[in-house]
């Protein structure tokens, strides 16, 4: 059983930084890819960023070029560097890493861009 426990949530102005972090108890580079997701009110849960086993990066239109996903093996930590954060960027992050045929969701950490 995979668990996974996100941080670094909070407030923050427009403009600003946040970085996320999901701990994970396995060895993440036996996990064929790691993954944030956000579920924002009103709207559906939507893929954030997504790192492979083999380093390969994906991240939705909306957050390219702002947002980046990083991964540390030794730490089992993979992390998500927010800058230039919107309102619309508000949401519940939830980290997901899949492993063999199962994926495994996180708690969650609340995010809220605003003034």
């Amino acid at each position: 059983q995979v668990q996974l426990v996100e941080s670094g949530g909070g407030l923050v102005q427009p403009g600003g930084s946040l970085r996320l972090s999901c701990a994970a108890s396995g060895s993440i580079d036996t996990f064929t890819h790691m993954a944030w997701y956000r579920h924002a009110p009103g709207k559906e849960r939507e893929l954030v960023a997504l790192i492979t086993r083999g380093g390969t990066t994906n991240y939705a239109a909306s957050v390219k070029g702002r947002f980046t996903i990083s991964r540390d093996n030794t730490q089992n930590t993979v992390h998500l560097q927010m800058n230039s954060l919107k309102p619309e960027d508000t949401a519940v992050y939830y980290c997901n890493a899949k492993l063999l045929m199962t994926n495994y969701w996180g708690k969650g950490t609340l995010v809220t861009v605003s003034s």
